[in-house]
């Protein structure tokens, strides 16, 4: 493919952004070449400057649940621009959106917008404290919650242990409130509470693990957190930025049905647009101000355009057999490539839930814990990656990232895709 006026505006980009991005991964520094600068979208593909289309699985990173361009959003958007932009002040949006939400989530009942899912998890650790009077928050290996300082932390030397920080910029006393665990692991949990049993606050997880690599939980496990949290008196965070109304109208909570105390979501609930959100039982959120003293704010927190957007694709979410149909095209996809797989003996998995895959290039039937991702598959992905590209099918540019598929993917795209996954393998495993 010709990719000239993208490497052009790279170029320029260049002298404008660190890293010529505005997010580091779109730098496609992890796969090699020039990210393609996209111009449109529409349904399951997207355009380059060059004009180059792509079946596109990246999805926005998983906002898009319907596709590019959804004609019920981009309406629900132009009325709702007809009347202003944002005012900083409440709007009937935000009623609506929050009544679609709480009326068919049955787990909480109260909810705030923000205006990011790295904003809502920062307040639901900041409301997780307040309500605990305690300080440390214990999170996983293989869990991403987001850029704020005490969530971007990696293990230390040993489980249980303080974490360490894995960005510069971010002090040593705010790592060591974070303990980072291995997932998986009910001992490491236990030792946690018995090293700090009184300083706990909250343990935060992303319920389906999907920001390096998918790493499904057993419900066993997911259900012991509930259980050690309730008896140390520590509050349970979902992250569900990712899994909120991704695999289900309830996300990963209804899925397994476990209740947390706190569930943060994003992603989908803006419907393309910047918005996120916690929320909780009326007990814990009138801890947050005016009502009570954690504090949190937003200028542009329940922006009337993103709430219009939100309430269109939700809207549509809630339609009988929604999420079925997305279920059943991701097995088909899945099918398809792993039946010629299994007949040609590869070393490669591709793991789903809902509407999420993930691709292995390992024989490794089950993936919980990132220490069991095969980092030396990532070479083989980055082959395979560009495979795809350079025939119309674009994926997020990290063998760690998962893909989404959408309400607008039909059924020759997913053909389509199948038949070029299968060729991509070919040619970089026999």
């Amino acid at each position: 493919m010709n990719r000239e006026k993208s490497k052009a505006l790279f170029d320029e980009a260049l002298t404008y952004f660190p890293g010529g991005v505005n997010s580091p991964v779109r730098a496609f520094q992890s796969v090699g070449g020039t990210p393609p600068f996209i111009e449109s979208g529409k349904g399951a593909t997207i355009t380059d400057a060059d004009g180059n289309t792509y079946i596109d699985y990246c999805c926005s990173w998983g906002p898009l649940i319907l596709g590019h361009s959804n004609p019920q959003v981009k309406e629900s958007i132009s009325n709702a621009i007809e009347k202003g932009l944002s005012f900083g002040a409440p709007t009937e949006y935000e009623n609506e959106l929050a009544k679609l939400i709480l009326s068919n989530i049955s787990f909480i009942e109260k909810i705030r917008f923000v205006s990011s899912g790295t904003e809502a998890v920062m307040s639901a650790i900041r409301l997780a404290r307040g309500v605990t009077n305690r300080n440390k928050i214990i999170k996983f290996e293989g869990c991403y919650h987001g850029h704020a300082d005490s969530l971007l932390v990696k293990a230390g030397s040993g489980l249980a242990t303080f974490g360490i920080s894995s960005s510069a910029g971010i002090p040593e006393s705010v790592a060591n409130e974070t303990v980072v665990l291995p997932l998986n692991d009910e001992n490491a949990v236990k030792e946690a509470f018995q090293n700090y049993p009184d300083d706990i606050a909250c343990i935060i997880i992303e319920p389906i693990p999907a920001n390096n690599g998918l790493l499904i939980q057993k419900d066993s496990y997911l259900n012991f957190l509930r259980d050690v949290t309730t008896k140390h008196s520590s509050l349970l965070i979902f992250d569900e930025v990712i899994s909120g109304f991704r695999v289900g109208f309830e996300g990963a909570a209804g899925h397994y049905n476990i209740v947390p105390d706190i569930i943060t979501y994003g992603k989908i609930i803006g419907g393309g647009l910047p918005v996120g959100a916690y929320a909780s039982s009326n007990e814990i959120m009138k801890k947050i101000a005016p009502e009570g003293d954690v504090y949190q704010a937003g200028t542009l927190s329940g922006n009337p355009i993103a709430m219009a957007a939100g309430i269109a694709q939700l809207t549509a979410c809630l339609q009988s057999g929604f999420y079925e149909s997305l279920e059943k095209k991701t097995t088909a996809l899945k099918t398809s490539v792993m039946d010629h797989v299994e007949n040609k003996g590869y070393p490669f998995r591709f793991f789903t839930f809902g509407s999420i895959f993930w691709m292995s290039f390992s024989d490794t039937e089950v993936i919980r814990s990132a220490g069991d991702i095969d980092a030396t598959g990532m070479e083989k992905f980055n082959l395979f990656y560009n495979y795809l590209l350079e025939n119309g099918i674009y994926l997020g540019p990290s063998g760690y990232e998962v893909g989404f598929v959408s309400a607008a993917h039909s059924k020759k795209e997913i053909e389509r895709t199948a038949q070029v996954m299968i060729s991509a393998l070919d040619e970089v495993l026999s």
